[in-house]
């Protein structure tokens, strides 16, 4: 029997009364065994807290650097931080209250991602402290995804109407574009991690061609183990994207001062944590004309000024209209795989510079499969011919 009346085939997907967005019971006992295990863990997070100020006060701690003194301090804060949002969101899981918790969950993955940088910081990536963060890290952000507040019927049929508008984009030539005209392009993983890329690859040469003009010969600048890529470049290129894409239109003093700033500021962050975290220096400025503690200066802040105002008004729609060129039906899986090797290629890069570190500090005893792995691949040798700019010593790292 047919019929005029219009079907709203989400209505009929979403359970009126909200019964699907019900915690399973699973998640509800898995809330209780957080609460219990937080709960257990507070004495002992008082206990590290009153010795490490009994510590301190006591002078016990004189012979550790400043560094190493704050990143410690910073550690047990955002330490404390999580395991008190843990209770909580466990609280949140136990009392059937999902999108509390969703939102709990949101805040530990970020105090998660803090935790883990510490954790670098004060034990280096091959240690069993950074693995049960990155673990953490790992379980908050399945959470965080799992207890979304929109129901799975209902992404289900989004995702279903998003391939059939980005099948029309695609044909109309606005595939990626900012439909809300707030900003440019839409900030999406594709987009950031396609800018990523070519941001890490148009970096990179520009740094190669400039050292040669400069200095002379021909020098590998490359930031990661395999692969033409510059990350420092990679992620300055999408900070200055998502800070500048409502700005896209603003007057170019605003876009050369905003990426000038943003540049700089990450080129200092970089070099304060390699410096740190692994004992290695990738660039010194020292000496040049209005140099922040040698690792960012004047010149290479305007240098940070130009390519960002080049990237925003010039090159940001020639890279739209190029990875619109990935067919739209492969745009996920063909980023997928590839966001994956990157990911790899980045993490097996900072395990290589943490070996080389240990094998240079006498903490690398070859003991772990991990060790002999970067030992047997990775060696001293490698890792001064990968990179070339860079030196290690690990007297400059908070854990000496």
């Amino acid at each position: 029997m047919k019929t005029d009346q219009p079907v709203n085939m989400l209505d009929q997907s979403i359970d009126p009364v909200g019964a699907n967005d019900r915690v399973p019971m699973a998640l509800r006992v898995f809330g209780a065994l957080v609460i219990i295990n937080g709960v257990a863990s507070i004495p002992l997070q008082a206990f590290i807290i009153v010795d490490s100020v009994i510590s301190f006060q006591s002078g016990e701690m004189s012979g550790l650097s400043i560094v190493s003194l704050v990143t410690a301090g910073v550690a047990g804060l955002f330490a404390t931080a999580s395991l008190v949002l843990s209770i909580v969101l466990g609280a949140r899981l136990f009392r059937n209250q999902r999108r509390w918790a969703g939102r709990i969950a949101n805040i530990l993955v970020a105090v998660s991602v803090a935790l883990l940088l510490t954790t670098v910081l004060q034990h280096g990536i091959v240690s069993y402290d950074t693995l049960a963060e990155t673990i953490t890290l790992a379980v908050n952000v399945v959470l965080s995804g799992y207890l979304d507040p929109g129901l799975s019927e209902e992404r289900r049929l989004q995702r279903k109407l998003r391939d059939m508008d980005e099948r029309a984009d695609a044909q109309k030539g606005v595939l990626g574009r900012d439909k809300s005209g707030a900003g440019y392009i839409a900030l999406n993983f594709f987009n950031l991690f396609w800018i990523f890329v070519i941001c890490c690859v148009g970096g990179l040469i520009i740094e190669t061609v400039y050292h040669f003009i400069v200095f002379g010969g021909y020098q590998d600048r490359a930031g990661l183990l395999f692969g033409p890529f510059s990350p420092i470049y990679g992620i300055g290129g999408a900070l200055v994207t998502i800070a500048l894409n409502r700005f896209y239109r603003a007057r170019v003093v605003v876009v050369f001062v905003v990426s000038a700033v943003i540049g700089g500021a990450f080129e200092f962050f970089v070099s304060w944590f390699m410096e740190v975290a692994f004992g290695v220096t990738a660039w010194d400025y020292s000496g040049t004309f209005l140099n922040i503690d040698g690792r960012t200066n004047l010149q290479f802040m305007l240098m940070w000024g130009v390519l960002g105002l080049f990237w925003v008004r010039l090159l940001l729609p020639r890279m739209l209209e190029l990875v619109n060129r990935i067919p739209w039906n492969w745009r996920y899986s063909l980023t997928t795989v590839f966001a994956a090797l990157m990911l790899a290629n980045c993490g097996l890069t900072l395990i290589s510079l943490d070996c080389w570190y240990g094998r240079l500090a006498g903490t690398n005893h070859d003991e772990t499969f991990i060790e002999q792995f970067c030992n047997q691949h990775f060696d001293d040798e490698f890792m001064k011919n990968r990179f070339q700019s860079m030196s290690i010593d690990p007297a400059n790292a908070a854990r000496s």
